[in-house]
C-alpha cells in the first residue's frame, strides 16, 4: 500500500503526540526480571527444538524406527512422525 510523504509524516506526528501524552499505569508496567525469564526460556526451547531436530534425523539416518524415536521423545512414534517426518527428509 503506497503512501504519500505526507501521509508518512503525519502518522509519524499522531505517534510522537502518543509518545508525548502516554502516562503508564501500573497495570501497563512489566517485570523485568519475568520478561528476562521468559526471553530467555523461549531461546533454550529453540535450541532445544533444533537439537531434537537433529537427533531426530541423524536416528531416521541410521534406520531408527519412529516408533522408537518417539519412545525416547515422549510421545508415541505416530506423533514423532507427524511432528518430524516432514523437517527430516
Amino acid at each position: 500500500m503506497p503512501r504519500t510523504v505526507d501521509e508518512i509524516l503525519q502518522h509519524a506526528d499522531e505517534l510522537a503526540a502518543r509518545f508525548e501524552n502516554y502516562d503508564p499505569s501500573e497495570d501497563d508496567e512489566l517485570d523485568t526480571a519475568a520478561v528476562v525469564l521468559l526471553r530467555s526460556a523461549v531461546h533454550e526451547r529453540s535450541e532445544a527444538e533444533r537439537h531434537i531436530l537433529e537427533a531426530v534425523r541423524t536416528a531416521r539416518e541410521s534406520g531408527m524406527s519412529w516408533a522408537a524415536i518417539g519412545t525416547f521423545i515422549g510421545t508415541s512414534g505416530e506423533a514423532a512422525r507427524q511432528r518430524y517426518a516432514s523437517k527430516v527428509a
